[in-house]
């Protein structure tokens, strides 16, 4: 799927025209239509924007993934996996300034994962009503 049927079906999801969107994002709805006919791409500037606007992750309207992961009926797990993918995929990676090696990279996916583990338990035993 191109970036512009993304940015359409996003705009129409929304309920949003062409005009509307461009309003939101301070071009002219030419521009938007440029781009949903992928006859012009946005700057990174604009792509920002896009993704403020429709709550979706750059990597979504670059292809990388199909998940918008927009944080409406998303379950934490598909969140969790993007992160760890592009935890271990994103090259030159720091932390306060230090590149992370591997073994930095899988401390923080365990440490994370143990997290989620934990607000799995309070969660059941919430929903148990204890």
């Amino acid at each position: 799927m191109s970036l512009g049927v993304r940015i359409k079906r996003l705009r129409k999801r929304n309920g949003m025209t062409q005009s509307e969107l461009a309003a939101r994002l301070g071009i002219s709805p030419s521009a938007v239509g440029m781009y949903e006919q992928d006859r012009r791409e946005p700057d990174s500037r604009i792509l920002g924007r896009l993704c403020e606007i429709f709550g979706v992750t750059g990597d979504y309207f670059i292809g990388s993934t199909e998940k918008e992961l927009s944080g409406e009926g998303v379950e934490v797990s598909d969140v969790f996996d993007e992160f760890t993918r592009k935890l271990t995929m994103q090259e030159g990676l720091m932390f306060d300034g230090v590149p992370l090696n591997n073994e930095d990279r899988m401390k923080i996916i365990d440490a994370i994962k143990v997290v989620a583990a934990i607000a799995r338990q309070q969660h059941k035993k919430a929903a148990e009503g204890g």
